[in-house]
């Protein structure tokens, strides 16, 4: 399983690299172009006829909108439209319906065609446009566009369900015979298979309905001008300069392939780390903690100067970002404070190495292997297989128990208490006898028997043994526990209880006279209320 997933992620840090390069080689140049270029469309029910530069005192956008102005007046009349060229002033001119439409100059031309070509052209787009306008607006097209529209998103329909039944009866059970392991995780946990199915089937789905939708909406003239005036907003707020550093102005889209190109810089950087961690690293017999600092120290080296490289070729002059860096070095002062801390710890972490990966430590109340130091904490595997995160300043502010070292053998302590009758030499017998054969227990150095002195109630002694596997000490106390009750029981030596002993002395008490009259008083009431009248009192009525 775990293969599976470290394939999938490895995927997808390459999808995320193709993608930055793709967005840089395909979105940039139209970008480019479109802030090169000073032209404007002319649209005609939402369809780009042709594009228009600016003339004299008009602006490329004010030409383009008294066109489109005369285009639709045109066409929601019902007479034919007749588009001629004149030559007029020495410059070609295209008229509609005898009306004046549009000059024609050098700066209109396109691959290097005379104004006098442009214009037949483009008489001829406007021409063949103007009269499938009209017949758009005819009751006829209104009628098959709508059964189309119908028969559309009734196919779409019957898509969609075939959709979900081909994933389910076909794609799956494919997946599941080529992968298995995908499908095979415990009860009540999600399914990787099933997600990866899921997430295709609705983009499927989703990419379906989207483009049925737009056929649609392209079917009604109306529909089309909206659909174009959306697109049209959404690009120009997409492309509009939005940001100014140095020289240069950027828009969202120049911003957004900027972010592309660094998620995919730092998904580049992660894989090239991990195969230099698993194909040169792992071989080359260095620890797995001097691996992970190489790993780390050179996945950031390459984010860096990755990411200094893309911000020159992308235009952006780092001289002039020395006041912004100089803002963030003050906000990350005081609001990112903790990690920046943490950073510097993490660094500090790697390159003097007190703790490394698969040292067992005990940080404050946990204790666990660590896994992996990371540039801000640090993961701790403890013994009920529980990962704690820990900051990386924690492991540097605070005492740290580190049972591993430079060295992984370590001596364990266990008090033993017997019964103060018990034969001292016998004891440590004992206790040595119950370190023998145990595999976990050294014998160099070997155990040791300690006579710690006489308690309160116990003699007490203390067992030492060595051990090569810290991780594994409190397994190791209980089975040597289990030994020494075993062979205690066995040779009849007493574990005693905690035992306290109280002494009484006799002697006389005395009381004051205010006090012994007050007990005796209480004492003939106590009697009265048990027992009745006086034994006096019945006397006195016999005689």
């Amino acid at each position: 399983m775990n293969r599976y997933l470290a394939a999938f992620s490895q995927l997808l840090r390459t999808a995320g690299v193709a993608i930055a390069l793709i967005g840089f080689l395909v979105l940039s140049p139209p970008v480019a172009q479109a802030q090169s270029t000073a032209k404007a469309p002319v649209v005609l029910d939402g369809r780009t006829v042709f594009r228009v530069s600016a003339s004299g005192d008009f602006s490329a956008q004010d030409r383009a909108d008294l066109i489109n102005l005369q285009l639709r007046e045109v066409v929601q009349t019902s007479e034919p439209a007749v588009v001629e060229v004149e030559e007029r002033n020495q410059l070609p001119t295209i008229v509609i319906n005898d009306r004046y439409l549009l000059t024609v100059t050098e700066r209109d031309t396109i691959l290097a065609r005379t104004p006098m070509d442009q214009a037949l052209l483009w008489a001829e787009q406007i021409q063949a446009l103007v009269h499938e306008s009209q017949t758009e607006r005819g009751d006829e097209f209104v009628r098959k566009a709508l059964l189309i529209a119908a028969s559309v998103l009734l196919v779409d329909l019957i898509l969609h369900l075939l959709l979900g039944r081909f994933w389910h009866y076909s794609l799956r059970p494919g997946f599941q015979r080529l992968f298995p392991n995908l499908h095979a995780v415990p009860e009540g946990q999600p399914r990787l298979l099933d997600l990866l199915l899921y997430l295709s089937l609705a983009i499927a789905r989703s990419i379906l309905w989207l483009g049925s939708v737009f056929y649609v909406m392209n079917l009604f003239p109306l529909s089309r001008r909206w659909t174009y005036s959306a697109i049209s907003a959404l690009m120009t707020s997409f492309t509009a300069p939005i940001i100014s550093l140095g020289k240069q102005a950027y828009s969202i889209i120049d911003l957004l392939i900027l972010v592309g190109l660094l998620l995919g810089l730092v998904g580049l950087a992660g894989a090239v780390t991990n195969v230099l961690r698993s194909r040169i690293l792992s071989v080359s017999g260095i620890n797995r903690s001097a691996q992970e600092a190489v790993t780390i120290i050179t996945k950031y080296t390459l984010i860096f100067i990755g990411s200094i490289v893309l911000l020159q070729i992308w235009g952006l002059d780092i001289t002039s970002l020395a006041i912004v860096a100089s803002a963030l070095g003050v906000g990350i002062g005081f609001g990112f404070q903790d990690i920046a801390k943490n950073f510097g710890s993490g660094v500090v972490l790697l390159f003097e190495r007190p703790v490394q990966v698969g040292d067992f430590v005990e940080v404050g109340e946990y204790q666990g292997t660590i896994e992996r130091i990371g540039a801000r904490s640090t993961i701790i595997r403890t013994l009920d297989q529980i990962s704690i995160i820990v900051p990386n300043s924690r492991l540097l502010e605070g005492e740290v128990k580190n049972w591993t070292y430079h060295s992984s053998i370590v001596r364990l302590h266990l008090p033993v208490h017997v019964a103060y009758h018990s034969e001292p030499n016998l004891v440590r017998l004992t206790l040595l006898e119950a370190t023998k054969a145990h595999r976990g227990v050294l014998t160099v150095p070997p155990p040791q028997v300690w006579f710690q002195g006489f308690g309160e109630h116990a003699l007490n002694f203390e067992l030492l043994v060595w051990t090569a596997e810290p991780s594994k000490q409190f397994f190791l106390k209980s089975e040597l526990y289990f030994r020494i009750e075993a062979l205690l029981r066995q040779r009849q030596i007493e574990v005693p209880l905690p035992q306290r002993d109280l002494h009484i002395r006799s002697g006389s008490l005395e009381l004051s006279p205010q006090l012994q009259k007050a007990i005796l008083q209480l004492s003939a009431k106590l009697q009265v209320d048990a027992f009745g009248e006086p034994e006096t009192a019945n006397n006195g009525n016999h005689d």
